[in-house]
């Protein structure tokens, strides 16, 4: 190790230490360590609230009898209201953050500030109490934000009420007047903003929720076939591609089987397309209720469809195919008006090879598809 690298390895130890530290204090789990970050924020600007009633004390500006316990009053409350988050034990209330129990407490540390400092430091309360209340707009709702207006707008009544009384200080009347005023606009002004700020929320909340559909709207269009809701024949060619990859995986190769509907022109001739949209919808409902979970029925095109089965012997799936062939077969009503339709289907079954092109194997499972069809329709062929 040379002496230029020196600096840098003692930076790097300093850092690991510092992040270790961090860890253990912050935890690593991202959204307790953000609550806790944003209590330790709190409990700095708490701190220099102490540091300053301790200068203020020391320059005749408040009375040490007075500062001494409000100094462990406030740093009690720091430790403990962090400590309840850091222990996990916030988590069971609906603010695991417990934004308005520090509120409140901030509040009334500040409140019992105001009394206890003398006439020339005793306004420096009020911007301690607008950084206090800046922090309810963020993590508070407009009616709780209320209730804090309400809550510090009685206690600070009764901080103001009690100078007066006692004479304490010798603070004049028009000056308790003008500090009520004071925070009264303070309050107000900070509810009606956590207002506005709430419905911006909800409207970026809705928003966000809209476009979330929007683009699983868009999702299910360019993958799935509008008719049938069974995948496309893009999204299918990349879950058999998919499956292809994970068989080699040492996973039994798919077997892929290519289906028509056979003489299907002849409904859509007779019919109509409303009528030939309906059989497909029939045909698929049946084939869905025939096949397993596993298996995946994609429409290929018009009147053909694409089926892939995972992990199946060909026993298995001559089982499944000649199950699905017959009850495609059965009579079905599409419509009341019109005769139950009779539709069957052939099928070109063929196994993937180990290493088998995907376009090599569909072809050959059409070409037992065209086989099935010359064979005299509804019945199952596989390729070689």
């Amino acid at each position: 190790m040379t002496e230029a690298q020196q600096p840098t390895i003692a930076r790097n130890r300093l850092a690991s230490v510092w992040h270790a530290v961090l860890d253990v204090v912050l935890t690593t789990e991202w959204q307790q360590r953000h609550r806790l970050t944003m209590c330790g924020l709190a409990n700095m600007l708490m701190f220099c609230g102490i540091l300053t009633m301790q200068i203020l004390s020391r320059a005749g500006l408040a009375d040490p009898r007075l500062v001494g316990p409000w100094t462990m009053l406030s740093m009690a409350g720091m430790f403990v209201i962090f400590g309840l988050i850091r222990s996990g034990f916030a988590l069971r209330f609906a603010d695991p953050s417990l934004t308005g129990p520090q509120i409140l407490y901030g509040i009334t540390c500040t409140a019992m500030a105001f009394v206890i400092l003398a006439v020339p430091a005793r306004g420096l309360a009020l911007p301690m109490l607008a950084i206090i209340v800046m922090f309810g707009m963020f993590g508070l709702t407009a009616r709780q934000m209320l209730g804090v207006m309400c809550y510090a707008l009685a206690l600070f009544a009764l901080a103001i009420l009690s100078v007066d009384w006692r004479g304490y200080y010798g603070q004049r009347p028009s000056l308790s007047a003008s500090y009520g005023l004071i925070v009264v606009v303070l309050l107000i002004g900070s509810t009606f903003l956590t207002q506005r700020m709430q419905m911006k929320r909800n409207r970026l909340r809705r928003q966000r929720h809209e476009l979330a559909l929007a683009l699983e709207q868009i999702r299910q269009q360019a993958t799935h076939d509008e008719l049938t809701g069974l995948p496309n024949r893009r999204h299918m060619l990349d879950l058999m591609r998919h499956e292809v990859l994970r068989a080699k995986r040492g996973k039994r190769q798919p077997l892929l089987a290519q289906l028509d509907v056979d003489h299907f022109k002849v409904v859509n001739d007779t019919y109509g397309h409303a009528v030939g949209d309906l059989a497909l919808q029939s045909f698929v409902h049946t084939a869905r209720n025939a096949l397993r979970q596993t298996d995946i029925l994609s429409r290929w095109g018009g009147e053909e469809f694409v089926l892939m089965l995972c992990d199946t012997t060909r026993p298995e799936a001559e089982t499944l195919l000649e199950r699905l062939r017959l009850q495609v077969a059965e009579p079905r009503t599409v419509r009341p008006e019109l005769p139950a339709l009779r539709v069957t289907v052939s099928m070109g079954v063929a196994c993937v090879g180990a290493d088998e092109r995907l376009e090599a194997a569909l072809e050959r499972a059409d070409f037992a598809l065209y086989a099935a069809k010359a064979g005299g329709r509804d019945r199952v062929v596989w390729a070689d």
